[in-house]
């Protein structure tokens, strides 16, 4: 254990401690010196018994340790724990006793320097020398104890508020670095071309062997880095260390987690969970690549880390092997040679047990940094060697580094025992390497002491954890603060340049998120409700009869417009004489197969499926419009729940018109004006019919030329009335054996015409169909401009288009009116519901802002917005770390800081 301080008060002090009679010019009676100088001489045997006590215990523990030697391991440990918390006990009186002491020579020396100063010009030199002492011990008193109370006051009023940070305290130096960290982590997201808008974070490097993720879990406080036989860490690690003082407990009461920004996860406060998420990630790097530059964002919280910035990379490797290849050599070299540029921090992890010349680590960080002043060399495994050799390593003399080596041990070389006897307690391999790296120090205090001579006389060698810890947080400041002025000048000039343009292209107009969600949403809803208010019965009616229309052409086309039954039927109902009841039956029929094909062909369900069709052509067009073209998902969740809106009522609205247009399936009556109404919409259908073919004609005769498509069809005709005389023929001939060889001799000989290839007989063939069809719709609408289609509907057999077209006319406007209640109207008032429920109100923060950022436009309106926000709360930022800077220069050397928490 540490000497301890002489119980004895010094010679200089026990001068003035003789007993004197009452001073006349002091004023102080004797009793009341008496009364001081009891309590100094109660706390000096105070001190003195506290050397006995220790002394003691230290004796006890050895007895107590032969005694159980034989006893098992865990009852050891238990007796260990309960040694190290009296010698802690001990530990904390002994460093109260100090304090108390120095502060109380402290107090004396001043109010000795004040009455020397009051004194001066007395010319009685012994009561003057009387006085002077009776004046220093009373001041020195009151001092001590106005100091006492004085503590006792502010720890009663601590919980009401907190006192400012001393300058040059820990307090004051934590501070300053967390807001260098958090400067730090704002202007990685901040999206630059300049490679000088970065503050420097510690880099850890290391030979695979060298102890290095020891090192930074012994920082930590735990194991959380990922293990494996073979190389695990492929990925960097950027971990950031947040102290969280001990007396802020968050509502949640976590005080001591880690988080992985941009992942979701949020607070992991298992720390073996924090490993294996490690391990995956880094997994996750494919085997041909052997490593990745892609960084792992680690965030650590604990009230026993202090405020860092370190970044894990993988280990150097020594031999190339099968496992570990020549590319993969080169690959991390590369990769570790990236990160240790300037500005940032080396920390230089190498073994004690390794000579320095063969440590990987600070070879390559000469490369960068020749004067090593940037470079802090970390010696692990220091209980490996004997300590004169520790401390000759740590001595910085082979090796020169301007920051100095700093010795540490990481690993405990007693197993954990987890044992009954532990209680139920779970024990934590870190702390324990501590304790163990703490009593090692202890024990070889002589050996790490300060040389006395050398390049380092005078300069104790630093060795522990806590002390890399100190040095690490000090040096990060004071590198983070070297870098302020060249980073503030950075930062304005990009916030100017970012200022400058987003007034031009933005006219300083700010943006969310939520807002361009909502205007998105509010434009979907103004278009559909455009769509809405220009889709009523009109327009469906318009879209079911253009669809009839057809049906009823094809059923003309079918049944009357072919076999030559066309000219017939135009034959007799020129014959005026000639009444519907003198017609054959087979005319009869002809119109009520017409008829019912009309109106059982599933009028329910096809008209039905037109108007769900059309609505979700319309939803479609609204989807891959602007700006939801840029939103595919959003695009497909507005197709899918609109369809499923039309699906759930279209089997409700078929089945509806259905049964409501049942009874035009057995008989259609119909009025005059209904009957006029039919004809005319069949007169127009039929020019309209005409006109089409005229037009498809008239563009194969300019494709063709008029003289050659008039031969190809004069040739198809003729080839088609030869084969109407060679079938008539053969039937003729009723199997006569040598007719019907002539007949196919006959075929044989019949030449070809030639230029008439099988492109232009099919041209033909159509260009033939046309001039029928124009023929026939001629015919047809002279007829129903005749006096017999104009008489009223008994004469329908006469004139089946306009009765068809009647019929048509009745259903559509039985099919849209039960469609528009069934089907429009609960669409129309249910999908704008559905965008609110479906697209706007279940969307987080995180759903917004990846949405907002699917559109190009926006996603730069934001990028450029954010950024200039960000470097405006830098700038905010680096402002008050500059006076922060300014105001503790000339009060704090950096080479004097104290960092005081552990």
């Amino acid at each position: 254990m540490a000497a301890l301080r002489p119980a004895v008060p010094p010679v200089a002090f026990q001068r003035h401690l003789h007993a004197r009679a009452i001073s006349t010019s002091s004023g102080m009676p004797k009793f009341m010196l008496r009364m001081v100088r009891l309590p100094l001489y109660g706390m000096a045997g105070a001190g003195g018994l506290y050397a006995y006590t220790n002394y003691k215990l230290d004796e006890l523990k050895g007895k107590l340790g032969d005694f159980f030697g034989s006893a098992s391991d865990t009852a050891s440990g238990l007796f260990d724990s309960l040694s190290k918390g009296s010698n802690d006990a001990l530990e904390s009186a002994r460093s109260s006793w100090d304090s108390f002491w120095s502060r109380f020579q402290q107090n004396f020396e001043q109010a000795k320097e004040e009455e020397a100063e009051e004194n001066d010009g007395d010319n009685n030199n012994n009561n003057n020398d009387n006085n002077n002492n009776d004046g220093m011990l009373a001041a020195a008193a009151a001092a001590l104890g106005a100091s006492l109370n004085g503590g006792e006051g502010e720890e009663e009023g601590s919980s009401e508020e907190k006192p400012k940070p001393e300058p040059g305290s820990s307090e004051e130096l934590m501070l300053l670095t967390r807001k260098l960290i958090e400067v730090r982590n704002i202007l990685k997201s901040v999206d630059h071309d300049s490679d000088q808008l970065v503050l420097p974070s510690i880099v850890v490097i290391g030979s695979q062997s060298s102890g290095k993720s020891s090192v930074l879990e012994s920082i930590v406080g735990h194991e959380f880095l990922p293990k494996g036989n073979n190389m695990v860490t492929r990925r960097p690690i950027e971990l950031t260390l947040v102290h969280v003082p001990p007396g802020d407990v968050p509502s949640d009461g976590i005080v001591e987690y880690g988080e992985f920004p941009g992942t979701g996860m949020g607070k992991v406060t298992d720390f073996m969970r924090i490993q294996k998420v490690l391990y995956d990630m880094n997994m996750s790097v494919p085997r041909e690549e052997c490593v990745s530059d892609k960084p792992i964002e680690l965030h650590i919280y604990s009230p026993h880390v202090p405020d860092l910035s370190l970044i894990d990379l993988p280990g150097y490797v020594q031999l190339s092997s099968m496992d570990q290849p020549e590319e993969l050599r080169e690959k991390i070299t590369g990769l570790c040679n990236k990160y240790i540029q300037e500005p940032n921090i080396i920390l230089a992890v190498c073994a004690a047990d390794v000579d320095l010349a063969n440590s990987p680590a600070l070879r390559a960080s000469r490369k960068v940094d020749p004067l090593g002043m940037r470079t802090i060399g970390v010696i692990t495994k220091m209980d490996l060697v004997p300590p004169d050799v520790g401390a000759s390593i740590l001595n910085n003399n082979k090796y020169p580094l301007s920051l100095g080596y700093i010795g540490v041990i990481c690993r405990s070389p007693e197993p954990v025992n987890h044992s009954v006897f532990s209680l139920g307690r779970s024990v934590n391999p870190v702390e324990l390497t501590q304790d163990y790296e703490r009593n090692y120090y202890r024990e070889h205090a002589s050996a790490f002491q300060a040389p006395s001579r050398g390049r380092n006389a005078g300069v104790a060698p630093m060795v522990g954890t806590d002390k890399l810890r100190q040095r690490l947080m000090v040096v990060l400041e004071e590198s983070m603060g070297s870098s302020l002025s060249g980073i503030s000048g950075v930062v304005r000039s990009e916030l100017e340049d970012a200022a400058y343009q987003f007034k031009v292209q933005y006219n300083d107009r700010n943006i969310t998120a939520e807002s361009y969600v909502t205007e998105v949403m509010d434009l979907l809803k103004q278009r559909f409700k455009m769509f809405s208010q220009g889709f009523g019965k009109p327009e469906m009616r318009l879209l079911l009869k253009s669809a009839l229309d057809d049906k009823v052409m094809d059923i003309l086309a079918q049944i009357y417009w072919s076999d030559g039954k066309v000219s017939e039927l135009t034959e007799l109902g020129d014959k005026r004489r000639t009444s519907p009841e003198e017609l054959s039956s087979e005319w009869m029929h002809k119109l009520d197969a017409s008829t019912g094909a009309l109106t059982k062909s599933g009028i329910g369900r096809t008209s039905t499926q037109l108007v769900a069709s059309t609505i979700r052509s319309q939803l479609e067009q609204l989807a891959l419009a602007e700006p939801f073209n840029f939103h595919v998902e959003a695009a497909e969740r507005i197709l899918s729940f609109g369809t499923a809106l039309l699906k759930d009522r279209f089997t409700i609205t078929a089945d509806q018109v259905e049964n409501c247009v049942k009874p035009y399936k057995y008989e259609v009556e119909l009025d005059e004006r209904e009957w006029e109404q039919g004809r005319k919409q069949s007169e127009e259908l039929m020019k309209r019919e005409l006109a089409m073919c005229n037009d498809a004609y008239d563009r194969l005769r300019n494709a063709i030329g008029s003289r050659r498509l008039r031969g190809a069809v004069e040739y198809i005709t003729q080839l088609e009335e030869r084969e109407r005389q060679r079938l008539a023929a053969r039937i003729e001939m009723n199997g006569d054996p040598e007719a019907l060889e002539a007949l196919a001799q006959d075929d044989q000989t019949d030449p070809t015409r030639p230029g008439f290839n099988a492109a232009l007989l099919s041209k033909a063939r159509e260009a033939r169909f046309l001039q029928d069809r124009a023929d026939i719709l001629r015919m047809r609408l002279a007829a129903l401009r005749s006096r017999r289609c104009k008489a009223g509907p008994d004469q329908k057999v006469f004139c089946p288009e306009s009765f068809l077209n009647a019929v048509a006319d009745r259903l559509t406007y039985t099919a849209v009116m039960f469609i528009n209640i069934e089907l429009l109207a609960e669409f129309f008032y249910q999908f704008p519901r559905e965008i609110d429920a479906r697209l706007g109100y279940d969307m987080s923060k995180e759903d917004m802002m990846a949405f907002a950022r699917q559109n190009p436009a926006i996603r730069k309106h934001i990028d450029l917005q954010e950024r200039k926000h960000k470097l405006e709360d830098v700038m905010v930022k680096l402002d008050e770390l500059t006076k922060l800077y300014q105001d503790k220069a000339p009060r704090r050397p950096a080479s004097q800081s104290k960092w005081l928490f552990f």
